[in-house]
């Protein structure tokens, strides 16, 4: 529930200036913007790494994402969404955003009171981890389980889940990279972004290549943990939802071997 409203709110922050550049500073092309970012184009250096908008057209207006300079039509969707009556020139429509109405000083209030909750359940998560084992034992990977990677990798991609008491080495690889990997990195890319961080330490814009790279790696860290919750439901769905959830709940999974038989979350 944390990472859904900090990514809808996230969402709401990056409409207020839905580009993305590589470095330091932010340089900017010579499109001309609708909506939340008009009057941003000028003609200064291009860093641009991602910018989605709208644009006027011979045809009419339309909502673009470019990427590296590439541009694609992207209209209901992203940079144009909304009905032909009421069209709304912002990056992400409403419905994926909060509040759903472009509020920006709403949007950081959000997004900053759920950070707050998260950063600490996440430490107490890390050190209760580290002292009782379950890091080592049950997240990251060993040598031993890397050797299994390409049979795990047949078995999913023939929608075949054998059922284990432990999790098995994509598993471990995908929540270990979660974790440790994506997690502290959303938090210290966060705190990059903050001027009043940068001045007590400014080595985090040295570590991570300055402010606009931060937001940039910001940026991509939702992306991944938004793709690694859709593929977590779709693979709860996929190796049978009631064994999944009545697991996670009572702490009991009907397993296919003896060392599952008994129960174990």
């Amino acid at each position: 529930m944390t990472l859904f409203f900090m990514v809808t709110s996230g969402l709401q922050i990056f409409n207020a200036h839905p580009i993305l550049y590589l470095g330091q500073q932010s340089g900017f092309g010579d499109k001309q913007y609708l909506g939340p970012q008009a009057g941003h184009g000028n003609k200064q250096f291009n860093n641009t790494i991602l910018d989605i908008h709208a644009e006027r057209h011979e045809g009419g207006i339309v909502g673009v994402t470019s990427i590296l300079g590439h541009d694609f039509d992207t209209t209901g969707l992203l940079g144009m969404s909304g009905s032909k009556d009421q069209p709304i020139y912002q990056a992400f429509p409403e419905w994926a955003t909060i509040p759903s109405y472009f509020d920006l000083a709403t949007g950081r209030v959000i997004h900053f009171f759920f950070a707050w909750i998260l950063v600490p359940t996440w430490c107490v998560w890390l050190c209760a981890s580290v002292i009782n084992g379950h890091l080592w034992h049950d997240i990251v990977p060993k040598l031993s389980d890397l050797r299994l990677l390409p049979g795990d990798i047949i078995s999913h991609l023939r929608l075949e889940f054998p059922r284990k008491r432990s999790y098995n080495v994509l598993q471990k690889l995908s929540y270990a990279a979660i974790l440790i990997l994506v997690i502290p990195g959303m938090i210290l890319t966060g705190l990059t972004m903050s001027p009043g961080v940068d001045s007590a330490w400014p080595w985090l814009l040295d570590v991570f290549g300055g402010r606009q790279t931060a937001r940039l790696l910001h940026f991509c860290g939702m992306l991944v943990i938004v793709l690694f919750f859709v593929v977590h439901i779709v693979m709860v769905i996929a190796a049978g939802p009631i064994n999944e959830m009545r697991s996670m709940i009572t702490g009991w999974y009907r397993g296919d071997d003896p060392e599952a038989a008994g129960g174990g979350a």
